[in-house]
C-alpha cells in the first residue's frame, strides 16, 4: 500500500515536498514515480526514479524545478517541488512497481497511492 502526503495550498514561487510511504512491502525492490492530474485533464507523468535510485527522469514541464528522491531505509519516495507555478495545480499520485524499465509510462505501475492535492495560487 502506498500513502501519498504533503500536498497543500502554496503561492506561486513557493515549495512543497510530497512523500510517498510504502507499507507492507520494502520499497527498495520497486521503481517509483509521480504522476499528476489537473482538473479536467488526463493524468500525466511527472518524475520517476529507478529501483536503485541511479536513474531519474522528469517531464519537460518540471525539469530544473522538481527533484525525485528515495530513502529506502524509511521506505519513502519524495518529490521536492520548487518554484511552483499555478499550472502545477493537480492531484499528485505516487506509483511503484518492481519493473525497472519504461518508468515514464503509467501502464508500468501496478501499485498506486490515493493522491494528494497541490494547489498553487497566483
Amino acid at each position: 500500500q502506498l500513502q501519498a502526503s504533503g500536498g497543500g495550498l502554496v503561492q506561486a514561487g513557493g515549495s512543497l515536498r510530497l512523500s510517498c510511504a510504502a507499507s507492507g512491502r520494502s520499497f527498495m525492490w520497486y521503481a517509483a514515480a509521480w504522476f499528476r492530474q489537473a482538473p479536467g485533464k488526463e493524468r500525466d507523468f511527472v518524475a520517476s526514479i529507478s529501483l536503485g535510485g541511479g536513474r531519474t527522469k522528469y517531464a519537460d514541464s518540471v525539469k530544473g524545478r522538481f527533484t525525485i528522491s528515495r530513502d529506502n531505509a524509511k521506505n519513502t519516495v519524495y518529490l521536492q517541488m520548487n518554484s511552483l507555478k499555478p499550472e502545477d495545480t493537480a492531484v499528485y499520485y505516487c506509483a511503484a512497481d518492481p519493473n525497472n524499465s519504461n518508468l515514464g509510462a503509467q501502464a508500468t505501475y501496478d501499485y498506486w497511492g490515493q493522491g494528494t492535492l497541490v494547489t498553487v495560487s497566483s
